[in-house]
């Protein structure tokens, strides 16, 4: 984009072109200006990694209750039910909308393809071989770049939200692009820009996913909701090397059987489904067993079995897991996999409600970054891309108010550098806090937590943030206000630049994450504590923050 675009107010701003990013784009009324602001390439998201599928009830032995059920179940107690009633509802709809867009779905003669995942009670999930998130990504993009009210700004980074002084309401952002921090001006600013799975050290999200949206969000003051609950997913890759490649749970639906290294089908030790349980119950279940069988269980690993499979089964379903595990060395029809739990998905957020609204006027927030109350304390598998598409619609519904701000105020450029030394050094610390907050998250705030470890992380991570405070770069640019924008001219200082707001981000992720987990005193769904290991009554209730105030809220239609 040009220097005119910036001067040039938008009607609505997206940020991120995952799922739930481009769908926003495509279904905002087409008399909008919309810019679609991605940090990477417009192909690079959490989505397009989506292997298994996305749930709907489409068959005749399936029904939206019944798919409601199977999501409240899933839950553990915290679904807000008319929420998913709404999802469940809408989901058919939203399935031929992608189809009508050039979704290429498996099908099964002339009808769509069905499969079983774990927690689901009906075959209920559709996909695209093992790679449903990159087909709906490649055509959602496609279909965005033909629209000509929408703007692509890539390799851009949202900084800040820009709120009108007075009333507080949305106005814009600010960006670093193009080596510049510059401010842009909008009706309204959606934010889906995916999950925080980078927080931890072991994730299956890719190296983008470091939780912007949530901390930008709270940053201006949004109230967040729920962030204590992460999903675990029980079989990423793990082998020396090798990125943590998530082996979809469609292949436990399918017939794959968990193994120790005995070759005992370890799962059922744990819950009656073995490992067709929900993947908080499994990933917990591979946990516990390393704890007591291997002498060093953090980098130990079970071992997914796929012969139980046919070949050509295989072939057909998983030719992207069959690739992945070739690449690494790993023959799948003649050897099982390692797999060991990876954080996935976080079903906390921003708090939104049906319109997507968030607690600060003009902000909306849509997709893994939003709290809908679908989710509850533990997601059902393949509703993600669901909430994404289902929750993407409902933006065509929206209306601009008056922002209140000059249209024609000039936005103004400086230059900035800092001594080479002040740089080199502050980017080495930066560089050290990227590395460390993710190993104290993963130890503190894993699968398993208790309040000893809990409490000395929230202080170590006080330390780190005030340590952050204090570097230049975090002076400089915490005084940068709209609309006056910055120029960094050395490599280095760019490089700074970028490194500085992922860390100042993971730092507010990592603080939010492990206060929430302090503050639930109970084990739910994707939230175990070791010193509190049951539910409890009391709590069955949402958490919500704002600031630095964290509260309860009770769970609404239940």
């Amino acid at each position: 984009m040009s220097e005119n675009n910036f001067k040039n107010q938008f009607d609505v701003l997206v940020v991120g072109a995952g799922a739930a990013g481009l769908y926003t784009a495509l279904c905002l009324p087409q008399n909008l200006q919309v810019g679609l602001i991605t940090k990477e390439t417009i192909s690079l998201s959490a989505s397009e990694w989506a292997q298994g599928g996305i749930a709907a009830a489409v068959s005749p032995q399936d029904s939206p209750q019944l798919h409601v059920e199977d999501t409240i179940v899933a839950g553990a107690g915290l679904c807000d039910r008319s929420v998913v009633e709404f999802l469940a509802e809408k989901a058919s709809d939203c399935i031929q909308s992608l189809v009508d867009l050039g979704v290429s779905f498996d099908r099964k003669g002339s009808e769509l393809a069905l499969t079983l995942e774990a927690a689901h009670s009906r075959h209920r999930v559709l996909h695209a071989a093992d790679t449903t998130g990159s087909q709906v990504v490649t055509t959602l993009s496609a279909q965005v770049l033909k629209r000509q009210n929408i703007k692509i700004i890539q390799q851009a980074l949202a900084l800040n939200l820009w709120l009108h002084p007075e009333t507080k309401r949305t106005q814009g952002i600010s960006l670093f692009f193009q080596n510049e921090v510059i401010w842009i001006r909008a009706g309204a600013v959606v934010l889906a820009t995916g999950g925080g799975g980078q927080v931890f050290a072991q994730t299956t999200n890719p190296a983008i996913s470091t939780g912007d949206g949530v901390a930008i969000a709270w940053q201006a003051g949004a109230i967040l909701r729920d962030l204590e609950f992460m999903q675990f997913h029980p079989t990423a890759l793990t082998k020396p090397g090798a990125d943590r490649f998530l082996i979809s749970e469609a292949v436990r639906g399918e017939g794959a059987h968990l193994v120790d290294n005995q070759g005992r089908r370890f799962a059922f030790d744990y819950h009656p489904s073995g490992e067709l349980a929900p993947r908080d119950i499994v990933s917990r279940a591979i946990f516990t067993h390393l704890q007591n069988t291997e002498e060093d269980p953090t980098t130990a690993n079970v071992w997914l079995d796929m012969r139980s499979i046919s070949p050509e089964r295989i072939r057909y379903r998983f030719p992207n897991i069959v690739k992945v595990c070739q690449r690494w060395g790993i023959d799948v029809f003649s050897e099982p996999i390692p797999v060991a739990p990876a954080a996935h998905y976080w079903m906390g957020g921003i708090q939104t409600d049906l319109m997507n609204r968030t607690s600060i006027p003009g902000l909306y927030a849509v997709g893994e970054t939003a709290s809908t109350g679908v989710h509850g304390a533990n997601r059902l598998a393949s509703n993600s891309l669901l909430e994404c598409i289902v929750f993407g619609a409902q933006m065509s519904n929206l209306k601009i108010e008056e922002t209140g701000f000059d249209q024609n105020q000039p936005l103004s450029s400086d230059r900035f550098e800092i001594e080479s030394k002040d740089t080199k050094r502050e980017l080495k610390f930066l560089q050290e806090l990227r590395n460390e907050i993710p190993r104290l998250v993963w130890q503190a705030a894993g699968i398993c937590r208790e309040q000893s470890s809990l409490d000395r992380a929230v202080q170590n991570v006080e330390s780190w943030q005030q340590e952050f405070a204090n570097l230049k770069i975090s002076k400089f640019l915490s005084c940068l206000h709209p609309p006056n924008s910055v120029i960094f001219e050395s490599d280095n200082a760019q490089k700074m630049v970028l490194v500085w707001t992922q860390v100042r981000n993971l730092l507010d992720i990592a603080y939010l994450i492990l206060k929430s987990a302090a503050f639930r005193t109970e084990s739910r769904g994707g939230h175990y504590r070791l010193d509190y290991p049951q539910s409890n009554a009391d709590w069955q209730v949402h958490t919500l923050v704002q600031d630095n105030h964290w509260w309860k809220e009770p769970v609404s239609d239940n």
